[in-house]
């Protein structure tokens, strides 16, 4: 399995590349409770994204709006989870309970990685195909598939995304108002990268016995 995975929990919020919910931009103010008429917005992975249009849409309807999932697999997916997330604490339960959940074995000094299980066969293979489709998807899920194959193989790779799919899937089916919003194929580029590089930055500069303060370019 992925251990970059192992974070948030690729849509919660999790940290371990989970999505969080959103009512709006970040001002700095206390936010304000969100009002049940308006739907929030879900980013693949645990970021902020912004407020959709109030359509009312089927359940159906709202995860086929998740990359790489259809209305066949959509309907496959709630038939097998059913629409009470309130079993699930948390998305990873859901995601260890779908036996998508890595295993880590350990012997002696050396640990690795193990079989996920076998689980629901139904619940797979949809999100395997979902995986699949969102893959070749120019998207977020997208790239994500494309930077983990190319450290971890085809299998694992498709298993990470299956992850982050089942975990969007939590978050629409606990908030009844929630909307799939895709952060787009460059998102890890721009942001993520970006962010890493200024930690390692400042670290290194910190170390040096530098006090480092960052003000935007004008």
């Amino acid at each position: 399995m992925d251990e970059s995975d192992h974070h948030s929990g690729e849509r919660g919020g999790s940290a371990r590349g989970g999505p969080q919910v959103t009512s709006g931009p970040h001002t700095g103010e206390q936010p304000a409770a969100p009002d049940p008429g308006m739907p929030t917005a879900i980013g693949a992975d645990s970021d902020t994204a912004t407020l959709v249009e109030p359509t009312r849409l089927s359940t159906v309807e709202r995860l086929d709006e998740i990359t790489g999932v259809g209305v066949h697999a959509a309907q496959t997916i709630i038939a097998e989870i059913g629409l009470d997330m309130t079993r699930f604490a948390t998305p990873e339960q859901l995601v260890s309970w779908a036996k998508l959940c890595p295993r880590t074995i350990q012997s002696g000094p050396l640990t690795r990685g193990g079989k996920t299980g076998k689980g629901n066969p139904y619940l797979k293979g949809a999100l395997g195909q979902a995986a699949a489709a969102a893959a070749r998807a120019d998207a977020f899920l997208g790239q994500r598939y494309r930077r983990i194959v190319k450290r971890r193989g085809k299998l694992k790779a498709l298993v990470a995304v299956a992850r982050s799919i089942l975990r969007i899937v939590w978050q629409l089916l606990s908030d009844p108002t929630a909307r799939f919003f895709d952060l787009g194929p460059d998102y890890h580029a721009n942001r993520v990268d970006t962010e890493r590089k200024v930690r390692n930055h400042i670290a290194h500069l910190t170390a040096m016995g530098f006090h480092v303060t960052l003000e935007p370019a004008a």
